[in-house]
């Protein structure tokens, strides 16, 4: 953190709910949502271990694979309880896990999974003398969220004007303004510029 850097302020990526899993359904539509459970299936000494889906039009239930004709032995005992179990946390950091779904050919739906909350109104950095300020950005969900759009909903200000300060110094960011986010990251707001004009 620089030297004169003398205030900080959190805002954090507050979840909201899980992504819709889009992928095809036979009655046409492809929004899907997990259905809270595994199905895992043994045969002799292979197992295979789904992730269970619903389709939101018909209700009809389809699989994602995570694990195909593995042997039992391979497969951590505790990540098989917790399958079996039908564990919440698990099938919540499947749900949103980008890796999986890239492997299985759907994608992920983020709108409406997230909203910002933050300590800071703008205004604050409006006064006489404002001083250096840190920003802490938090993630509870790895949705990916363009930085533009993070800092307008956290200043309370146009896309223009945000974009005015990032160009003037004012914003220091550790990554291009129209980047999407998903992962914590920290930047700073300088007073040295005056505020850009929308």
């Amino acid at each position: 953190m620089p030297a004169d850097v003398d205030r900080k302020a959190l805002w954090v990526v507050k979840e909201l709910g899980l992504p819709t899993i889009l992928k095809g359904c036979v009655c046409g539509h492809s929004r899907h949502r997990p259905t809270g459970k595994f199905r895992v299936n043994a045969s002799g000494k292979l197992l295979d271990v789904w992730l269970l889906i619903g389709c939101e039009l018909c209700g009809r239930t389809s699989k994602i694979p995570l694990n195909e004709r593995i042997h039992v032995r391979t497969l951590d005992h505790e990540r098989l309880v917790r399958f079996e179990k039908n564990d919440p946390a698990m099938v919540r950091e499947l749900a949103m896990d980008t890796a999986l779904a890239g492997k299985s050919a759907y994608r992920l739906d983020w709108a409406g999974t997230w909203e910002l909350e933050t300590d800071l109104p703008f205004y604050e950095l409006d006064g006489e003398d404002p001083a250096p300020l840190e920003v802490v950005v938090r993630f509870e969900l790895p949705a990916p969220v363009r930085v533009i759009k993070l800092l307008t909903a956290g200043f309370g200000l146009s896309r223009n004007v945000v974009r005015n300060m990032v160009a003037a110094g004012r914003v220091q960011l550790p990554m291009d303004v129209d980047a999407r986010a998903r992962q914590d990251f920290t930047f700073f707001v300088r007073p040295d510029c005056p505020p850009a004009a929308s």
